[in-house]
């Protein structure tokens, strides 16, 4: 037990070293965390400029002539294949440089251009979104233009704008989002000029085809303090150097035609300047390239959306059951219904964060996690309930519908295809995680002087903790005020306003509260934290609705429809708030605790019998060869890995 609390507490201290630990910029989200709903920062709402938009509508038609002509969306699923035609063709486009500057051979897009081609082509290929977004989103482009050196900048730029394909290399075999455990290492050569790279990284996207990689990896450690820090560091690796080897291409439920894998680094020897920032400035870098680089996935979310309600309506109104079009049948109707107003809200909160990120003066930290969060829980849920609205033809293969002559809406490929936004660049588990800790940063700062060793303990509590307090917790007792003013939002949406602020207050005092009462033990919680990041989510999501639907209203062509649309999903949110308040204070999370630790300790194989539990005979062959060719590879290679005493050398 002592063992794990210590490795957990190695977790906690790497993850914490990591955070971008000073807010330089005002944040929405986390002023409605600490009871303030600054209805100013996201209203009026930012709509992408005519010029602008007018540069991302060329490009998408021109871009829909390239799809059309060179991929076919059912073949690429059918075979997992991108044909290397329609690569040639994206780069041809453009379509590998959109986030580049132009300076360096890109087209220089906004995030909200950027975003909204990504969202297009999501639309017709899922698995062609995914080659674009793992090569600018996360892939090299990104953190290089915000952390590389200039002779970086104008070694890969260029040719990575031209279509050299790049991935980001972070997760390993036994590693997901636990840093700490990291196994892959850059030891630093005698001379300083290269280090050499050994170790395993997997589920890598552009992984098998990339010529330029970002790998992410253990450099030596230092000492801070008298305790070890580990130091974990991000590389520019070209694929074609020795010891790169692409063990394994993986397959998936969906985006069928995605590269990824498992990939092998042996003795890779990588130059001293490949190293992007400074030695253990890694998953820094990693976590603020994500903060725009989540941005692509609510936009194609929100596509999604779109594509489930015009095809979902249409079929509610020709397809008959019992006397009557399906969608009169009212839960039909009400699937339908939800598709609509969730669909509205996954669009304003894709867009305000595009529109952040494009103008700066913010920190969206928060909103680029919430955003992606909130938009891949609901476009699952949408891609779930327009197939069953679909029925038999929604299960069927857009392939086979078409071969009997029937229109091939893809809604089972979709729905595939949708899943994986729920884990890719963060599950839904560590989002809530990210997001709790980035929302408790407000009293964190205030307690973590009053729990760690040494240091003036008291002065800290009467100079700092009990005035901020004593001034900090009345106010979320107070009436909420604030000017609301709007234009267009008729009655019902306007009475969602004031209830923002109002449960913003009662968000920021019951956290304070809930920190109280479980202090220290609060870490082990998560569902209650998860209850307070739902609240705050579906606070974001109102606000970006309301702000959006007023910014939308003087151009919609039925104007009730859109405040309906609108009302409908605030109104569901607020359920959800009120569900997930009473939740935090009167759950039964205890009896989930307690019969999961009964699975745990095997206490259900009882009832679990009856069914085949082996591994079939061919895929534990296959698992046999793949194990015997492998060890077979490492034991023939001519060069051995750097002796671990060596690496583990820390520097003082």
């Amino acid at each position: 037990m002592q063992i794990d609390d210590k490795n957990k507490q190695e977790s906690l201290d790497v993850a914490e070293d990591s955070r971008e630990t000073e807010w330089q910029s005002p944040s929405f989200v986390a002023e409605l965390f600490s009871g303030r709903f600054i209805w100013e920062h996201v209203h009026p709402f930012p709509l992408q400029s005519a010029e602008d938009r007018q540069i991302g509508d060329t490009y998408i038609e021109k871009l829909r002539g390239v799809l059309e002509k060179h991929i076919d969306p059912s073949e690429v699923d059918r075979t997992a294949d991108l044909p290397q035609s329609a690569i040639a063709a994206l780069a041809e486009a453009g379509v590998w440089g959109m986030k580049i500057p132009k300076e360096y051979g890109g087209l220089g897009f906004s995030q909200t251009n950027y975003s909204r081609v990504c969202a297009f082509i999501s639309s017709y290929c899922a698995s062609t979104s995914a080659w674009v977004t793992a090569h600018q989103s996360i892939g090299v482009p990104q953190p290089l233009k915000i952390f590389g050196t200039k002779a970086q900048k104008e070694k890969y730029l260029p040719r990575l704008a031209k279509g050299a394909i790049s991935a980001f290399g972070l997760t390993e075999p036994g590693v997901g989002s636990d840093p700490a455990k990291m196994s892959t290492t850059a030891t630093p050569t005698e001379d300083g000029k290269h280090y050499i790279l050994n170790g395993q990284k997997l589920w890598i996207t552009n992984g098998p085809v990339a010529e330029i990689m970002i790998v992410m990896a253990r450099t030596p450690s230092i000492m801070v303090k008298g305790k070890e820090r580990k130091q974990i560091s991000a590389f520019i690796v070209e694929t074609d150097t020795p010891g790169f080897d692409v063990v394994h291409r993986c397959d998936f439920l969906g985006i069928r035609g995605i590269q990824n894998g498992l990939l092998n680094f042996e003795n890779v020897k990588v130059p001293a300047e490949n190293i992007i920032g400074k030695p253990g400035d890694g998953l820094k870098i990693a976590l603020i390239t994500l903060n725009t680089g989540r941005l692509s996935i609510p936009a194609a979310a929100g596509a999604g959306g779109k594509a489930a309600l015009l095809h979902g309506a249409k079929w509610c109104n020709e397809r008959e059951q019992w006397g009557a079009p399906i969608g009169k049948h009212q839960n039909t109707a009400v699937r339908l219904a939800r598709i609509a107003s969730s669909t509205l809200a996954m669009e304003a909160v894709a867009w305000l964060g595009c529109s952040m990120a494009d103008q700066g003066g913010m920190d969206i930290r928060i909103e680029a996690a919430m955003a992606k969060y909130f938009t891949t829980v609901n476009g699952c849920m949408i891609a779930d309930d327009f197939l069953q609205i679909r029925g038999g033809r929604g299960y069927e293969t857009a392939e086979s519908l078409a071969k009997r002559g029937e229109e091939p809406i893809p809604a089972e490929r979709n729905l595939r295809d949708a899943r994986i936004s729920r884990i890719v660049e963060g599950t839904d588990e560590i989002m809530h995680l990210f997001i709790a800790r980035e929302a408790m940063d407000l009293h964190v700062r205030q307690i973590m002087p009053l729990m760690t060793p040494g240091g003036s303990k008291a002065g800290h509590f009467f100079k700092s903790f009990l005035p901020f307090y004593a001034a900090w917790l009345p106010k979320q007792f107070l009436p909420a005020t604030g000017n609301y003013a709007t234009k267009h939002l008729n009655g019902a949406n306007q009475a969602h306003l004031p209830q923002i602020a109002k449960a913003s207050k009662r968000l920021a005092r019951t956290m304070f509260f809930t920190m109280a009462k479980y202090q220290q033990k609060l870490e082990r919680e998560q569902v209650i934290m998860s209850n307070f990041v739902d609240i705050g989510t579906d606070l974001f999501a109102m606000a970006a609705t309301l702000a959006y639907t007023e910014a939308l209203l003087p151009a919609a062509a039925d104007k009730e429809a859109l405040q309906d649309l609108c009302d409908l999903f605030c109104t569901e949110a607020r359920e959800r708030i009120a569900a997930n308040f009473k939740a935090v204070k009167k759950n039964h999370n205890h009896k989930f605790d307690k019969v999961s630790r009964h699975a745990l300790a095997g206490k259900y194989g009882w009832f679990c019998d009856g069914i085949y539990t082996d591994v079939p005979p061919g895929l534990q062959k296959l698992m046999n060869q793949s194990i015997d060719a492998f060890a077979a590879k490492q034991s023939a290679a001519k060069t051995q890995r750097p002796a671990e005493a060596a690496y583990e050398t820390v520097a003082k």
